[in-house]
């Protein structure tokens, strides 16, 4: 008997049109209804068909949000599938499936309990129920109420014909019998509690997240030319753009998004541009006239490694560097890097405040690690968001680029009042004329680089401190690797140690100097150099102790987090 408690981890592989993605949400979705914690994520070839793709879903008591390299519960389609896995395969695996999908050199190494996946499938109908049959399998061995997911079968199959919704359902219904009879024999027993607090929860990807943050904060226009793992920010956009009354547009280029969005703002609307590291290389023109012409813009970049195409279907937190250097001339921009869904909703929506106030470009930085995963938790305080706009109206005498204290000039719109408003993509005058003046050139670069910088600065938040502020320890992360840290550290259990989490990059407040001073850092990175480990000693003259990165395409697991920090705090 192979009894699971409490949190088990799920691994199923095959091929590319395969249906991973189709047993994974049904599954996610069903036990979610079922009132257990769910969390998944997936890792993807650059390609249409073929290859191997795997997806994880771990389901557990308590709240679960973080890749393990752990592996309870194999499940492969294809052939290949263990090898592609064989560093995450243990003693206690077990492997779900049929023979043929196992290789070689596996054999009467792991625990393979034979189920015949193709055959089921077959006595359906077609191989191409294999993946439903696959997800009844699975939920089968929870012991739950088999019409759970046969309602998440009728509501993901509701567009097409009766008799493929009725087949899905046998099949799942099929798997779901094979399952639970391995369960009531002991074969394999899964003893998860389900927790009531679930059912009122939903469940959210980090694309979605983003997505409705930016509807929360005032979002009437999103720019973008499709780039993985970006795309689905601006396709989940476009599915509710009739709903939300906004403008959805697909350019021609990244060139045509950025000044599509920079158009919207200087016309008055609230604009969001969704790209990866190589539109967003495209855009640095665009970002460095918003920076002369003071014009506010929001943009969503979810990360992948480079150079060049790179691995265009992987994570990384490699374009930190790329965003922050951006741009001809020196001019302030502001770099967010949500950490958990709650934050990508609720600084998604502040990023459209910030961009309003400051006048600057707002980048929210995500990565595919972080768009793809989902989990459940509470559904946002939507009454939290508060839509604010620093719009004037231009009066007689009005100055696009007065010269101000704080270095924010007011910002009139065209039409709003009585006087002309005009832009500049060249150095320019208060009213916004073209001028080549030394001492007003000199005025508007300390202006934009220096006064509003500063002011920036000064109201910059501090970072998340979760443990004792006195730890002799301090983890740093920033953006997708916060749960995974956070995990890591649940499993050290040590009080002298303290999680130091970054939402907000740049500009830095100089005070955070205080809160490091004195600590032994360790600075966690999805990166090779650990860019933000660099500018903290750039900025704020704060020396990294150690660095923890990893650069292979793929995100940390919690495991991984956890065995480097113990070598490192001894």
């Amino acid at each position: 008997m192979k009894v699971i408690k409490d949190d088990v981890s799920i691994v199923l592989g095959g091929a590319a049109g395969q249906g991973i993605q189709t047993v994974e949400v049904l599954l996610t979705h069903a036990l979610k209804k079922a009132r257990y914690h769910v969390f998944g994520t997936k890792e993807y070839m650059s390609r249409i068909r073929g290859g191997i793709n795997t997806t994880e879903i771990r389901i557990a008591s308590r709240r679960v949000r973080a890749f393990v390299k752990r592996i309870d519960l194999l499940v492969p389609f294809k052939k290949g599938t263990l090898t592609w896995v064989k560093d995450r395969i243990s003693d206690n695996t077990i492997v779900l499936g049929e023979k043929e999908n196992v290789e070689e050199e596996f054999l009467g190494k792991i625990n393979l309990v034979e189920i015949p996946l193709t055959k089921t499938a077959l006595k359906v109908g077609s191989q191409l129920y294999l993946n439903t049959v696959a997800a009844g399998l699975i939920f089968g061995l929870f012991g739950v109420p088999v019409e759970i997911i046969e309602s998440e079968i009728r509501n993901y199959f509701k567009g097409k014909s009766e008799k493929i919704v009725e087949k899905n359902v046998e099949a799942v219904r099929e798997g779901y019998n094979i399952g639970r009879s391995i369960r009531e024999k002991g074969e394999i027993v899964v003893e998860i509690k389900p927790d009531e607090k679930v059912k009122e929860e939903i469940l959210l990807s980090g694309t979605e997240a983003v997505g409705i943050g930016a509807l929360a904060g005032g979002m009437n226009f999103l720019s973008f030319y499709p780039m993985s793992p970006s795309t689905g920010v601006s396709t989940f956009a476009a599915q509710h753009a009739e709903e939300f009354e906004i403008v959805v547009e697909q350019a021609e280029d990244e060139i045509a998004a950025i000044n599509m969005a920079l158009g919207a703002w200087f016309a008055g609307a609230r604009a969001m541009v969704s790209t990866s590291g190589g539109g967003f290389a495209l855009m640095c023109e665009a970002i460095s006239l918003a920076g002369m012409a003071e014009n506010p813009v929001v943009i969503h970049l979810a990360q992948r490694p480079g150079p060049a195409t790179g691995l265009p279907t992987r994570t990384m937190q490699g374009d930190l560097n790329l965003v922050l250097h951006a741009g001809h001339g020196d001019f302030p921009r502001i770099i967010l890097a949500p950490g958990t869904l709650e934050e990508a909703f609720y600084l998604t929506a502040e990023a459209f405040n910030l961009a309003d106030k400051y006048q600057v470009p707002v980048i929210i930085l995500t990565d595919q690690y972080f768009v793809d995963s989902y989990y459940n938790l509470p559904e946002p305080d939507v009454s939290k968001v508060k839509v604010e706009k620093y719009i004037v109206k231009a009066e007689k005498g009005y100055k696009r680029y007065k010269l101000t204290e704080d270095g924010i000039s007011p910002r009139a719109i065209p039409g709003y009042g009585e006087d002309v408003v005009v832009a500049n993509g060249n150095e320019h005058d208060e009213w916004g004329d073209i001028t080549e003046d030394a001492e007003i050139t000199r005025k508007m670069q300390e202006k934009r680089a220096i006064k509003k910088l500063e002011t920036i600065k000064r109201n910059a938040p501090f970072p998340k401190i979760i443990g004792r502020e006195d730890a002799k320890f301090y983890v740093i992360s920033w953006g997708s690797t916060f749960h995974i840290v956070e995990e890591a550290l649940e499993l050290l259990k040590r009080d002298d140690v303290a999680h130091v989490h970054f939402s907000w990059l740049y500009p830095l407040n100089p005070k955070i100097k205080d809160i490091l001073t004195g600590k032994t850092l360790i600075a966690v990175e999805n990166n090779i150099t650990g860019q933000f480990a660099d500018l903290l000693k750039k900025e704020l003259d704060i020396k990294v102790d150690h660095k923890i990165l990893k650069y292979d395409g793929r995100p940390f697991a919690v495991e991984e987090v956890y065995e480097s920090l113990k070598e490192v705090i001894k």
